[in-house]
């Protein structure tokens, strides 16, 4: 397998920025790492070697990234705002200098990604796919909570208007632009989770998502696995897989 390592600073973010890409062809995906992860949890973690065949075989190309979430949503230290405004950075960064290293590493100029994560990578993976879908056509996302409003990231009611933008469960319902519709609804949309432990407020978020998606008229396979399907790698080895399979990226 052709595994590479890139490292450059960041002038959106102000900070050098690491990761990894694995594969030598196929269509590209976007990796983000569960929360405060880092860009070579999907290879220390096992998932690089459980689908590794899709990758040897040429059908996907990985672009595995770092994530600041250490210091956006979980920098508990800041205001609702000064976190909101360290993500826009780091959506800056993803968009304008991973996104155009993705395509110059395809050789396509016009190239979209799809991206993907389990957990907090799954909530990344849907609201970049959400706001950017010039940038991405399809998503595949495992296990997230896709609503800022949750104890996981200490954030309440009053918080939203805050973090409006970055939070799907309170923005998407009021996307009726059709030109955004019409490219989810030409796009390849999978949100998956178990119903087994530490799945609950997931199975909630994925539950509300299905819902949004079909008042919309946009195709999305919402999944959800049995009730001894865990919020945990195993399962993601299993569930990646199997849609890597089921879905003709």
């Amino acid at each position: 397998m052709l595994v590479e390592y890139h490292k450059w600073y960041s002038p959106n973010l102000g900070q050098d920025m690491e990761l990894k890409v694995y594969g030598h062809y196929g269509k590209p995906f976007l990796i983000f790492p569960c929360s405060r992860g880092r860009f070579f949890d999907y290879e220390g973690l096992g998932m690089i070697k459980a689908i590794q065949p899709h990758i040897d075989s040429g059908k996907i190309k990985l672009f595995c990234v770092d994530s600041v979430d250490s210091q956006s949503w979980y920098n508990f230290s800041t205001l609702p705002g000064e976190r909101n405004a360290r993500h826009e950075q780091y959506d800056a960064y993803i968009v304008n200098e991973v996104v155009p290293f993705i395509r110059n590493k395809v050789n396509d100029p016009n190239a979209k990604a799809v991206t993907n994560g389990t957990s907090m990578g799954a909530y990344h993976a849907l609201n970049f796919f959400l706001k950017h879908p010039d940038c991405f056509d399809g998503v595949l996302a495992l296990s997230g909570l896709y609503s800022l409003e949750s104890d996981e990231f200490g954030l309440k009611s009053h918080d939203i208007p805050h973090v409006f933008y970055n939070s799907p469960l309170a923005y998407f319902p009021n996307n009726n632009d059709e030109w955004y519709l019409n490219q989810y609804r030409n796009s390849k949309i999978v949100v998956v989770v178990g119903q087994g432990a530490w799945e609950d407020e997931a199975k909630r978020d994925s539950l509300a998502l299905k819902q949004i998606f079909e008042s919309k008229g946009v195709p999305a396979w919402v999944d959800f696995w049995g009730k001894d399907v865990n919020h945990d790698w195993s399962w993601w080895f299993i569930q990646m897989n199997f849609f890597l399979n089921a879905v003709a990226w």
